[in-house]
Formats: C-alpha cells, sequence, structure tokens
C-alpha cells in the first residue's frame, strides 16, 4: 500500500481550502435555486456546477476518512460511530427544526413533509454523510482483522457504492422499482447515500494510494485525456444527446468522476497559492474548517431576489453572469454564517453541541 498524505501543515493547508471553495458551490447552488428561483432546465450554471459539486464534498470526505495507522477495536469502533452521531445528527436536527419555525408557516406539516423526504429540506448531507461513515468504520474493523493487507475489499467496497448507485439511475436494468414517497429508502435518506457513496470510497482509495495517484497526475498525457473525455461527455449530457434513456447516465458520470479530479488536481498543483500566506489562501481554509457551520446555518439567510432568476431566464446561454451572480450572493450569505457561528461558539455548550467542538483548550505547542 502506498504511504499516505504526510500529515504536514502545508499539505492540509491546500485540503481545507479546497473544502471551502466546495463548500462556496454547495451555497451558490442553493442561491440559484432557492433565492433566484432557478430550475436546472432553465439556468446556465446549474447543469455543469451540479455535475461535481457534491460528489467532490463526499469525495473530500472519503480521503480524509482514512487513517493508516489507526488501530481498530470494538471499542474504538463504537466511540468512533458515537462522536460522529453526536457531530452529524444533534446539530442537523436542531438547525433543521428552526428553519422548518422560519421558512414554513405550517410546522408540523413541513415537519412532515420534510421527514418522508430524502432531501430532508436540504439537510440530508449530513445524515448521508453519517450513513457513510459507519458503513465504513465498520469495513475498516473488518478490514483490519485481515491477516494480508489488498487493495481488493476497498475496491470491491466502491464496486458495490456504484452498483447501488446504477440501481437509482437505471433501475430497470436491474429490475428494481421506483421507491414510493413513504418508503423507508425516503424516510432514512438511504437513497442519497446510494447516489453519493461511490464517490466517498473512491476519495478514500486516493488516500490510500497516494503515491501512484500522484505519479498519474503527474505524467504528461493523463490530464490532456481526462480533458478531452469530459468535454466530450458534457457535449453529449446537454447539447448533442446522443445517448438515449438510461445510457445518458454513462458520459454523466464518467463527467463527474473526471471533474472532481479536475478540480482536485488543480488545488494541489497550486498548494502553495493556496497557503495562510496568501489571502485566497487564508478566506478559502476558514471557509473550509466552518464547512458544517456554514451548511447548518445558510438555509436561514437565503434571500429571496425571484427578479434575479427572471433575468438569467429571459437572458439565457449567460453562464459566466449566472455563475458570478450566484457565488457574489453565496458569498455574502456565507459572511453572515460565520458571524451567527461566531456568536454562537462564545457558548462553549454551543460550541460543542451544535458545532461538535470540544470545549476543552488547545495546549499551546511551543
Amino acid at each position: 500500500m502506498d504511504a499516505p498524505i504526510p500529515a504536514t501543515k502545508e499539505r492540509m493547508q491546500w485540503l481545507d481550502a479546497m473544502r471551502g471553495f466546495t463548500m462556496i458551490l454547495v451555497v451558490a447552488y442553493h442561491v440559484c435555486t432557492q433565492t433566484f428561483g432557478e430550475s436546472i432546465k432553465i439556468s446556465s450554471a446549474l447543469p455543469f456546477l451540479v455535475l461535481f459539486r457534491m460528489p467532490l464534498f463526499f469525495f473530500i470526505s472519503g480521503f480524509l476518512a482514512y487513517k493508516a495507522d489507526f488501530s481498530w477495536t470494538g471499542h474504538r469502533l463504537g466511540m468512533m460511530v458515537w462522536k460522529k452521531f453526536k457531530i452529524q445528527v444533534i446539530p442537523t436536527v436542531v438547525f433543521l427544526y428552526i428553519a422548518l419555525i422560519m421558512r414554513f408557516p405550517k410546522f408540523w406539516d413541513a415537519l412532515s413533509y420534510a421527514m418522508a423526504s430524502p432531501t430532508k429540506a436540504g439537510y440530508w448531507f449530513t445524515w448521508c454523510l453519517l450513513h457513510m461513515f459507519i458503513i465504513y468504520y465498520v469495513f475498516s474493523f473488518f478490514e483490519s482483522k485481515l491477516k494480508h493487507k489488498s487493495w481488493v475489499p476497498i475496491t470491491l467496497l466502491w464496486l458495490v457504492g456504484l452498483f447501488c448507485y446504477a440501481i437509482i439511475y437505471m433501475p430497470s436494468w436491474f429490475h428494481f422499482p421506483k421507491p414510493n414517497e413513504e418508503s423507508f429508502l425516503n424516510y432514512s435518506s438511504l437513497i442519497k447515500t446510494m447516489e453519493y457513496f461511490h464517490f466517498f470510497i473512491f476519495g478514500n482509495i486516493v488516500h490510500r494510494y497516494w503515491n501512484s495517484w500522484q505519479r498519474l497526475f503527474d505524467s504528461k498525457w493523463f490530464f490532456p485525456l481526462i480533458t478531452v473525455i469530459v468535454v466530450f461527455c458534457c457535449a453529449d449530457i446537454f447539447k448533442w444527446h446522443t445517448l438515449k434513456f438510461q445510457w445518458t447516465n454513462l458520459p454523466r458520470t464518467t463527467a463527474m468522476y473526471i471533474l472532481l479530479i479536475i478540480v482536485f488536481m488543480f488545488f494541489r498543483h497550486y498548494q502553495d497559492s493556496f497557503t495562510k500566506e496568501h489571502r485566497r489562501g487564508r478566506f478559502l481554509q476558514y471557509i473550509g474548517v466552518r464547512t458544517l457551520d456554514i451548511y447548518l446555518i445558510h438555509f436561514l439567510f437565503l434571500p429571496k431576489l425571484k427578479m434575479v432568476g427572471g433575468f438569467l431566464d429571459a437572458n439565457k446561454q449567460n453562464f459566466v453572469l449566472d455563475t458570478v451572480l450566484s457565488i457574489f450572493v453565496a458569498i455574502i450569505v456565507i459572511g453572515f454564517c460565520l458571524l451567527v457561528s461566531n456568536i454562537l461558539r462564545i457558548s462553549p455548550f454551543f460550541k460543542k453541541y451544535l458545532f461538535g467542538r470540544s470545549t476543552k483548550p488547545k495546549e499551546i505547542k511551543a
């Protein structure tokens, strides 16, 4: 097995910056849909951005989940699951209730609808991430008991994840009935977990075999090749439509993987520009280390600017303007989220139970 990324400060800085960039895209997407009122079929930016924003987020989570030197025991497995449960579930439930109170006139009707929906009024991400961590932790526990270390188990898990994804997007191939609104898959949001789990495991694989992936990234042919492939895939998705029915998911899924790899390669290649010595690095890293805070709070501050969506709809094929406006408003919303987060963090109780941070002061190292 290749050596993992060294736990150096410089290495982690560009990862935090990339996570911050991804968080901006997540909020920008919600600005497009909820603030501007755009639909994915009309917007110039949404169809492209949606291809890699959430896959990249889960990829990063899986990448950081791998701990090369972690010694798995039954006790540690239980502690890790319980820790993730507290971080992912308690804050999500609290802010979901607050959002339903603020955004909907009838709370109980909204709560009933949110629980039956796989997206949970927007608060599905942390719940699905908990599913992924539990699956991965249990897998890692049993993997650690194997006498011979191999790439086979993690690859099989990735293939299982791809199979679950295929079941959702190509159900007739597997004779899988579409889940009804009251199904367990929707109530538990497992259908969203099935949609993105393979990206989580892919990120984990990249971290496990980091040296091999770095050689691939640095080869002269790799980046030009994937760029050509993704251009053809996006052309077919958005323009050509040569593949019909469920076959359209093949170029779509390929584009999702390649675009997240390109973003990852970009931040790795320019990692010196994303350190704290640079303003852009400090900005993105600050957002990157507060992604949970921003995700939980930003739904409360999304403004209503339907006139902007109307203008963009009337002036189609305006990708740059659509993207810039969405990101501009997203950064303003993120600023308010960070302000509220810092105010709430004054209380050690809120800091611990709303954002999963320890109340114990950190030791200062010389």
